[in-house]
């Protein structure tokens, strides 16, 4: 065998394993067994049984994760960690990647320690590991569930072949702050959408809902995070308190974490942030009582980078072993790199604070994840040199790149039909902008193991696109993301004059979104802003590209160029799936995920608010905002540059006769048929996502002004038109209540198809009746 060395050190675990008798087994397990994550009988025997052979030490290693430091060999433990890894007394390490790297630390504890029991190697695989895809904002965008799942399914491929077999991911935290720099990492602010989402991207990673995907080389146990209310930080800083009420946390923020728990994921990770006073690796109440009591989560239970040290910080903990019992007793199961369970729960046990009862039941958790991923079987399983090398940067996974990038940009705006430029156009395009040779930036944040190097910049889809046709390209960079000199200024008008059309490649940095990556001013630049106005200035077409990790406040664009497409960071095929969007070859099909706000001070801005008492007054006059009113600005717009759900084509869409079957529905088991006709309008084939949206006008706690409950991406060819049938069931619209539970009230609702949240065409009435 391959791992012959270490196969006495486990003769008696495995002996265990397979020969307990039932008598042991039910007398122990009276004690011991609690309700596991698969259900599987044999695997809770299996677990029980290396749990017997181990001390309260080897158990509390076992709730402990290290991570990796990095030398020319690859990953190492670092000095302070290679004692505890050597005595067995390490779970899971983070950041160690490389076959090599991963075979070196696993040998450690599968062939040198006393029980042999191997390590679950976690890296923050977000959105790719060695190919990069767009960032999870950006393909939410593409409203296209099979496509993400897709991505992660090839991203957990690709890093299980390098030895990784526990994903830090999908975040699913619900952001209706744009300044926050983590609104890159989820599915935007809808908590119907970012459900759907977070199930689908569960699924990819780990193979599906079933936990014996699992057992899978190419599969990655998910994680789904920050548990809770993460995306609620105040005025968008990382880490910072979230005041939300129970009616708001319960409607908005928890439905997409509950949902990657349908989708059968097999850990969570607890937040950072506090909620209502209390930090979340602390609230017994969210991690026990809802958590585990309510949703009847048993999977791995994992605290965030260091989040138990910062118990102390947050001042609910005098020191770390304080922290450790407090975290310990709402339900932390594993520390990510705190090394606070190491040093105390084993005295917090002898102190009768935290129970061996309350260990045992942790370890089991993460000894049946190890057993489902076959570690006890092979713990050399996903380390295979030949695997790894047919898994990275497969022509698969371009190709899918390429297409998740094409669906994930949106068109917000495009005058006089200035783009699409086609290859037989014999148009001359200056292209201009800090974003449009880079590839350094073009992936974003959380990119794993890619520096950029396999990226292709948009010049270069660009050149590639054009190639061999009589469209001609010139370039000049123009300015760089925060500076601009007069040479480079001159040179960029220069050849824009030369040109027919104008194509600007401008937006952030890659670090400036990501983790604690906070902006109070959301525009561009004023080098970049410079540069547009100067190209303004000789009145050509411009189009420009946006590269970003957020929404951006582009009212000064919106209102000074011809043409807006939001490429976000695209990833490694950015650059060709953009060309792809620009040529015509794809007709874009992207709709936001996420309000754009005309200025910082609308933040937060989302579609699914309350209205007020009292409606908006203009002039002394009552300003009717249909379907509702709502407070306004002395300065601004109450609505949003760009609505959430909105997204233009190179063609033209209408729907139009909306039918419900009937006009009210039961309040429990029944549902509405609602019908549609979708019409391509224009002269090009297109996709639209056709959205269904509701609003109760009276209940129990007052209800958003819409509500998304139903879409369908569909592809109609010019001159098309198509039925779209919803069926939108009563449980559809039951919402946490006054009373603290999750019910459908009796009431009159308004229902729209749309194009988008603030299409407020094809209203309709319907009733739910006791």
């Amino acid at each position: 065998m391959r791992y012959s060395k270490h196969i006495f050190k486990t003769l008696i675990s495995l002996l265990m394993i397979g020969c307990a008798t039932p008598a042991i087994l039910k007398s122990d397990n009276e004690k011991l067994t609690q309700k596991s994550f698969s259900g599987d009988k044999h695997i809770e025997q299996r677990v029980d049984s290396v749990l017997r052979l181990m001390t309260l030490e080897e158990k509390i290693g076992q709730m402990t994760q290290f991570s990796a430091d990095w030398s020319v060999t690859g990953p190492v433990m670092a000095d302070k960690y290679q004692p505890y890894l050597e005595k067995g007394l390490v779970g899971s390490i983070f950041n160690a990647t490389s076959v090599a790297g991963i075979r070196k630390l696993q040998k450690i504890a599968v062939e040198q320690t006393r029980l042999g029991i191997p390590i679950l190697f976690g890296q923050d695989v977000i959105h790719g590991y060695k190919t990069i895809f767009p960032i999870p904002l950006a393909e939410s965008c593409s409203w296209d569930l099979a496509l993400m799942r897709k991505t992660t399914e090839l991203a957990a491929r690709e890093a299980s072949a390098d030895g990784i077999n526990w994903t830090f991911a999908p975040m699913v935290d619900i952001t209706r702050d744009a300044r926050w720099g983590r609104a890159m990492e989820g599915a935007g602010e809808d908590p119907y959408l970012g459900s759907l989402i977070a199930e689908a991207r569960v699924k990819g990673f780990q193979g599906g809902d079933n936990w014996q995907m699992l057992s899978s080389p190419h599969t990655l146990l998910a994680c789904g995070k920050h548990f809770a209310g993460y995306g609620a930080a105040e005025s968008g800083k990382d880490y910072n308190t979230a005041e939300l009420s129970m009616h708001t946390l319960r409607n908005v923020y928890l439905p997409p974490y509950e949902a990657t728990l349908n989708a059968g994921v097999g850990s969570i990770m607890a937040s950072l942030n506090e909620i209502n006073g209390v930090p979340a690796t602390a609230d017994k109440w969210l991690l026990t009582e809802v958590l585990r009591k309510e949703w009847g989560f048993n999977g791995l239970l994992v605290s965030d980078y260091t989040g138990i040290n910062e118990l102390v910080r947050h001042g609910v903990a005098k020191d770390d072993k304080q922290a450790a019992n407090l975290s310990a007793n709402a339900g932390i199961e594993m520390d990510m790199n705190g090394a606070a369970f190491i040093k105390y729960l084993s005295a917090l046990v002898k102190e009768g604070k935290v129970t061996e009862a309350q260990i045992d039941k942790a370890v089991r958790h993460i000894l049946e994840i190890k057993f489902l991923l076959e570690l006890f079987d092979d713990p050399y399983r996903y380390l295979d040199e030949t695997r790894a090398k047919e898994n990275t940067f497969t022509e698969e996974y371009l190709k899918v790149a390429r297409q998740a990038v094409a669906s994930s940009v949106v068109l917000l705006k495009n005058e006089a039909e200035v783009l699409p430029i086609k290859k037989n156009s014999g148009k001359t395009i200056a292209v201009i902008g800090p974003m449009m040779n880079n590839t350094s930036d073009i992936n974003g944040s959380w990119t794993c193991l890619d520096d950029g190097k396999q990226s292709v910049s948009l010049l270069t889809g660009l050149t590639e696109k054009y190639k061999g046709t009589n469209v001609k390209l010139l370039y000049a960079e123009g300015c760089g993301f925060t500076t601009i000199s007069t040479e480079q200024l001159k040179e960029a008008v220069a050849i824009a004059r030369k040109a027919d059309r104008v194509l600007v490649a401008v937006g952030e940095q890659s670090n400036w979104s990501g983790e604690s990556a906070v902006r109070t001013d959301i525009r561009l630049p004023q080098a970049q802003r410079q540069l547009l106005e100067a190209l303004k200035a000789i009145n050509k077409p411009i189009a420009i590209v946006t590269f970003s990790g957020r929404p951006l406040d582009l009212s000064w664009e919106n209102e000074n160029v011809q043409a807006i497409l939001q490429a976000w960071f695209p990833g490694t095929q950015g650059g060709n799936g953009i060309a792809d969007v620009i040529a015509g070859d794809v007709n874009p099909s992207g709709h936001l995920t996420m309000s754009f706000p005309r200025n910082v001070g609308q933040i937060p801005i989302y579609y699914n608010y309350k209205s007020t008492g009292r409606p908006v007054y203009t002039n002394n006059e009552e300003v009717d905002h249909r379907p509702h009113y709502n407070a306004g600005y002395l300065d601004s717009s109450i609505t949003p540059l760009y609505p959430f759900g909105y997204g233009l084509s190179y063609t033209t869409f209408a729907i139009s006769n909306v039918h419900l079957n009937k006009k009210s529905m039961k309040r429990y088991n029944d549902s509405i048929i609602v019908n549609a006709s979708v019409q391509n309008t224009g002269t090009t084939e297109g996709e639209i996502v056709v959205q269904l949206y509701t609003r109760q006008l009276v209940a129990s706690v007052s209800r958003p002004v819409k509500e998304l409950k139903g879409f369908q991406k569909i592809s109609l060819k010019a001159g098309e038109s198509k039925q779209v049938r919803f069926e939108l069931p009563s449980e559809a619209l039951a919402f946490y209540g006054i009373n603290g539970k999750k019910d459908t009230e009796p009431s009159e609702c308004l229902l729209w198809v749309g194009l988008h949240s603030a299409d407020n065409n094809n209203e309709q009435h319907f009733t739910i009746e006791e």
